[in-house]
Formats: structure tokens, sequence, C-alpha cells
């Protein structure tokens, strides 16, 4: 048997919503550059970072995630963390997914936190120019279920929310003609089933999986329309201001800011990032498979 890579990113039921259509005033000017969309791009193909956004006297600050959900990032989170009072603050989203376990590990680690969520690319200003959230970003796969973890959850008109099906990552590419087993098999209904519990567990719809397992490996990634975004409960809220109190909604221009492929996690990242597994066995050539890490709680 072949090494797993485990359930792609781009096999999991991602449902994405894509969240926060904010502007600070004056944001505007400061994203007027195809540079700064297109290192935005650049930072979602790394591993995910997490950022404080400071936004003095008149708004409250947030969280910046930006980036692919690895095995570090839940250890990430706590290290940034580490010394904040987190409790009820915000986290903007901008990102393609990335390692089933860890999103829930991480998601969980949010709802306890209180934490709001939207979808958004932060911009931090420049000297006469405050702090501020562009809405057209993307939400795709694993994501979306960090998404789902907010305590109130805010998605812009002009976010990207984005799921597909689970399936086996090292043979996402070429999944009709791959060859499965019992083993594979196996993996894909556990770590589905521990989706179906986090999800129920946050408050969402079975609707969420439902659109998301419909979606095979060798179609596009289906985005949620409002309607769908309602439906799976990935949106709590219509109003902004519920997740970042006192912000202008004008939305400044995203230069160069392209829709994004399907995100793969079972190959190698195309920046140099770790690879990312989204199931915990590994099945050793000619041998038995290795012990399963217990499901995330």
């Amino acid at each position: 048997m072949r090494l797993l890579n485990s359930l792609n990113l781009r096999g999991w039921l991602l449902v994405g919503t894509a969240v926060c259509g904010v502007v600070l005033a004056g944001a505007v000017a400061t994203f007027g550059s195809s540079a700064r969309a297109g290192a935005a791009l650049e930072e979602r193909k790394l591993p995910m970072k997490f950022n404080w956004i400071a936004c003095e006297p008149n708004c409250r600050g947030w969280v910046s995630a930006v980036g692919i959900i690895t095995a570090d990032t839940p250890k990430d989170f706590e290290e940034f963390s580490r010394g904040r009072q987190l409790g009820g603050a915000t986290v903007v989203l901008d990102s393609s997914g990335g390692s089933v376990n860890d999103a829930i590990t991480l998601g969980r680690r949010f709802r306890n936190l209180g934490l709001l969520t939207t979808v958004g690319v932060s911009l931090r200003g420049g000297q006469s120019a405050r702090p501020a959230v562009a809405p057209e970003a993307y939400c795709e796969s694993m994501c979306v279920f960090l998404l789902l973890a907010g305590k109130k959850r805010y998605v812009p008109e002009a976010a990207h929310v984005r799921v597909h099906q689970i399936w086996m990552g090292d043979r996402a590419d070429d999944a009709k003609a791959a060859s499965y087993n019992a083993q594979d098999l196996m993996i894909v209904e556990r770590d589905i089933g521990r989706l179906a519990k986090y999800t129920f567990d946050m408050g969402g719809a079975g609707d969420l999986l439902s659109l998301a397992l419909s979606v095979p490996p060798w179609e596009d990634l289906h985005e949620l329309d409002a309607g769908e975004l309602k439906l799976t409960n990935l949106v709590t809220t219509d109003l902004v201001a519920d997740v970042l109190p006192h912000v202008d909604i004008s939305a400044p221009a995203m230069a160069e800011l392209a829709p994004k492929t399907q995100a793969r996690f079972g190959v190698e990242p195309e920046q140099p990032a770790k690879s990312t597994k989204t199931a915990e066995a590994v099945v050793r050539t000619g041998g038995a498979a290795a012990p399963v890490a217990a499901p995330s709680k």
C-alpha cells in the first residue's frame, strides 16, 4: 500500500463562508497597488500566520489569520494568543483550507475563546490611513469550518466561500483513475464522522455537509450563494458591525486578486510549507496501518 497523504483539503467537505466586507474610514487609499494584492496572494500559499491588527482609538483591533492550516497551526495560535486578551475578538480569515483534524482542533479553540469570525484581507494602512478589511477574499475547504467556529459570523457580499468533497490527497489529481482499498474508505468515513460532529457542535446545519459532499474532486469547488450561506448557518448576522464595530463598509479595489484554484494538500505546497495531511493514519508499504490518533474533542 502506498503512503496515504490522507484526505486532501480538496477532499474535505469544505463549506466556505467568506466573511468580512469591512473597510475602516480612509482605507481606500492604502490598497491601490497591485503589489499589495500580489503579496496577499503569496501569503495564502504559506502556513497560516496570525497577526494582531491594532485599531485605535475609535475601533477595536482584530486577528488576521492568513494561509494554510498545517499540523503546527494550533500550536502557533497558542503562542500568538499567549499574553493577549483575545476573548470575544474577531478573526478575519483568508485561507484555502488545510489539515482537517488540525482545523477542527483550532476551531474548537476559537469557540472556547468566544471569538467572532469573518472573511477578508486585513490591511494595516499607511502613515495617514487606518487599518481596514477588504471584503473580496476567499475562504475555502477547512477554512469554512474555521469560519463556522465563530460565535457570530458575518460574510460580505464580495467574499467567496467555496466547498468540495473529501478525498484522498494523493489521488485527487486523477480521482477517477486511481485505485482505493478498504483502509482508504475507513479513513474517509472516520474523518467525515469527526467533521460532522464538529459541524453540529458549532451550530452548523447538515446542509453544509450535504453541499460539500456533493462536489467530487474532478469538479470545481462550489461557491455558496447568499441563500446557501444562511441555509448552512454559516452566517449568523447581516451586520458587519456585529463582528467589526465602528467601521465604514466601502470596499477598496483589490487589484489582481484572481479566484484561487482548488487547494491540494496531499501534495507538496507551492511555497516552502510543511506538507499537510488531512488524515492521521499512515499506511506503510507492505505493512499494516500505523496507530490512529484519537479524534479531536
